[in-house]
C-alpha cells in the first residue's frame, strides 16, 4: 500500500522543484504569419545568436513548424549574402581562444 503510493507521488510533476515552466508562445503564431521570409533580415537576426549560429526553440520560443521554417530562410539569407554565416571578426583567437591542433604557439 505505502509503495503504490509512493510511486503515484512520483509520477506528478506538475512544477517540480523548479517551478512551473512558463510556456513560451509562438511569436509567428501570435502574428498569424504563415511564411517567414528569407528577406526580411531585421526579423531573421533575432533567431541568430552573436557568433551566426541559429538558436534553438527552446530559446526562441518558436513553435516547431515556424522553427524550421526559421532555419530555412536564415540558410537561404545566408546563401543570398543577406545574413554571415559567421560573426564578424576573429578577435577571440588572438585572445587566446581555443587552439587547433596544428598551433604550437609559445611553448
Amino acid at each position: 500500500m505505502a509503495r503504490e503510493k509512493n510511486q503515484q507521488q512520483q509520477r506528478r510533476r506538475p512544477g517540480g522543484p523548479a517551478g512551473q515552466i512558463k510556456r513560451r508562445n509562438c511569436f509567428f503564431c501570435k502574428e498569424k504569419i504563415a511564411e517567414i521570409d528569407y528577406k526580411n533580415v531585421n526579423q531573421l537576426r533575432r533567431y541568430i545568436s552573436e557568433k551566426g549560429k541559429i538558436r534553438s526553440r527552446r530559446i526562441t520560443g518558436a513553435c516547431r513548424r515556424h522553427q524550421v521554417q526559421v532555419a530555412t530562410a536564415v540558410k537561404r539569407a545566408r546563401e543570398m549574402a543577406l545574413l554571415p554565416y559567421v560573426a564578424e571578426g576573429s578577435e577571440d583567437r588572438e585572445r587566446g581562444g581555443r587552439r587547433d591542433r596544428g598551433d604550437r604557439g609559445d611553448r
